[in-house]
């Protein structure tokens, strides 16, 4: 009842005029940004974090914009997935399988409303799964001390390669070049100046608003002019919606089981929304059976690897808000906006700033039925958008960019540096470097030395306090799971998924 109670206090806070208006505009460019291949959800809050502090907005309102630009690009990626055998995103690579012959025979809109509808249920299930274990996980939090903090951030680290990342020793040292970016400034224990190199801008430390939009969005820009990719693709024909009650309803076991997996995916640090549809797309295979006819346009092969992404989308902020680690790319963005914002997450977020979490948790509810709503009627609009050249689009994004940066500090040094982290962005994406780790390593790298500080303090020098806890001990024992798993589970999992796309017909 407690939870309830809460729950009907962010409602009190979603539905207000100027939020919904702002989870409104949120699902929708959301969605724009989820459609076009190559931008996905993190960059799509990455560009819109400027803007969220170029208009001032008060903390809540500026979470329940990001929280919704997160879910609608989760949307946004099955349309180009289904309609050019293209993902919008990573997690969208399974919908291609089903989604596309799909659309080769004559069934795209069809394909595009069956994938809004499991997109709506996953992302249903999985804030309802947020609702149920948030609380409880934060409950459970406040049992942790320094040490078992530590032994937690050292498990976010330890997992971040994910059990289907392509080189999780490319991981380690993302997030060790994270961690060196975090140290520097004035030491806040000793007062030392730490590479600062007598510039004061850096006495304060690097901005990490500063770090995320460079690395995503500026070296997204290099990417492009690169690739000069000046044509716009051929415009898609949808079709008409021939999708009966019937098939809708037949879909619903699948709906469920792929929310639920991928909730759970979600919930676990490093494994995140493209696990969240794997699994769920071939546990359906192996349900349904010789009965499928999967990878030749089965609506249970799109229904299941959208539920599954979505689920897994609300999942990866159960240890954001909780535990103040994210469970994925985006939730990393978030994370880096509550901050900014200087708010803390981890448990006492529940207590001293419910009015946030639970105005959250509700926009998400409020976020998915508007996105249901906008996703059916405006599919056409969403599959025009895909012919336009992003010559046009990109410069854009790039000017939101440099507008919202500068109007938070006013200043030129920061611009500079942004661009500078951009080029970096774009040759450690040159060579295979995942960005994701790097802006982890910045965000947590500074909690994580606290903690350690603050261990040895309380144990004079003492590092056994490190394991000395039955809690930290077993988080200890999960992040080594989580630096072997990589190497022992990781390339199964990847060939398994090379070889359920290569079933995929090939694009004209």
């Amino acid at each position: 009842m407690e939870t309830l109670g809460y729950l009907m206090e962010g409602f009190a806070v979603a539905l207000t005029l100027n939020n919904l208006m702002y989870a409104l505009f949120g699902a929708f460019v959301g969605t724009l940004i989820g459609c076009l291949p190559g931008l996905g959800p993190a960059n799509g809050v990455a560009i819109l974090i400027p803007l969220a502090f170029t208009l001032g907005l008060p903390p809540e309102t500026a979470m329940i914009l990001l929280t919704s630009v997160y879910a609608g690009a989760m949307y946004g990626g099955r349309i180009s997935s289904i309609l050019l055998n293209i993902p919008g995103d990573e997690p969208a690579m399974m919908t291609c399988l089903d989604g596309y012959p799909m659309a080769r025979n004559g069934r795209a809109a069809d394909a595009l409303a069956i994938s809004a509808v499991a997109s709506f249920a996953g992302g249903l299930i999985g804030t309802i799964g947020l609702i149920m274990l948030a609380p409880v996980l934060a409950r459970f939090a406040l049992s942790f001390g320094p040490a078992e903090y530590f032994a937690l951030f050292l498990l976010a680290f330890a997992t971040l390669g994910g059990i289907t990342g392509k080189n999780p020793m490319k991981t380690v040292i993302a997030a060790a070049l994270g961690i060196m970016i975090s140290t520097v400034g004035i030491d806040i224990s000793t007062g030392t100046q730490r590479y600062t190199f007598g510039v004061l801008e850096l006495y304060e430390g690097i901005d990490f608003i500063l770090a995320i939009v460079g690395l995503f969005a500026i070296s997204e820009l290099l990417f492009f002019v690169e690739h000069r990719m000046g044509s716009g693709r051929d415009k898609m024909s949808v079709g008409k919606l021939s999708l009966s009650f019937k098939e809708i309803v037949s879909t619903i076991p699948t709906q469920i089981r792929g929310g639920v997996l991928g909730f759970i995916s979600g919930v676990l640090p490093g494994a995140g929304a493209s696990l969240g549809s794997f699994i769920s797309y071939t546990l359906e295979k192996q349900v349904i059976g010789k009965k499928g006819k999967f990878g030749e346009g089965d609506i249970r092969g799109v229904v299941a690897p959208e539920a599954g992404n979505n689920g897994a989308s609300s999942g990866a902020l159960v240890p954001m808000l909780t535990l103040g680690v994210p469970g994925s790319g985006t939730t990393a963005v978030l994370l880096a906006m509550l901050i900014s914002l200087n708010i803390t997450p981890g448990p006492l977020m529940f207590t001293q700033n419910a009015d946030i979490v639970w105005g959250v948790i509700a926009a998400l509810l409020i976020g998915n039925l508007l996105l249901l709503v906008l996703n059916i009627p405006l599919v056409g609009f969403f599959v025009k958008l895909l012919s336009v050249p992003p010559m046009y689009l990109l410069p854009i994004v790039t000017m939101v960019a440099f507008v919202g940066i500068y109007s938070i500090s006013h200043s030129a040094f920061d611009l500079y540096f942004m661009v500078a982290f951009g080029v970096a962005g774009y040759f450690l994406r040159k060579l295979e470097i995942p960005l994701v780790p790097i802006i982890l390593g910045l965000l947590l790298g500074p909690e994580m030395e606290k903690n350690l500080a603050h261990a040895m303090v309380l144990s004079d020098g003492e590092w056994s306090i490190l394991w000395g806890s039955p809690l930290a001990m077993g988080l200890w024992i999960f992040a080594g799971l989580g630096l072997a798993l990589p190497y022992l589970v990781g390339p199964i999992l990847r060939r398994r998924m090379r070889a359920a796309i290569k079933e995929t017909p090939v694009s004209d």
